[in-house]
């Protein structure tokens, strides 16, 4: 089962984050910010509206929807 993050490390990679914006670094801003995972029911719903290969290329952390939907919950 994927570990999942605490809301401290989420914290501390928003703060990050939030850093780049303000030095106008978007490219950072975004990569960083899609190492948070997706809340599972946010997943669930851009599986359901986007699809599964916009989730699988998008680079989106998904380890908390692995963790409650189970490893196959995008073939599914």
């Amino acid at each position: 089962m994927p570990q999942t993050m605490t809301i401290e490390e989420k914290l501390f990679i928003s703060n990050r984050a939030c850093a780049l914006w303000d030095a106008g670094d978007m490219e950072g801003y975004e990569r960083l910010t899609k190492t948070i995972p997706m809340p599972p029911y946010l997943a669930k719903v851009m599986k359901e509206k986007v699809g599964v290969d916009y989730l699988l290329n998008s680079g989106w952390n998904l380890s908390e929807a692995e963790a409650e939907f189970g490893s196959d919950w995008l073939s599914r």
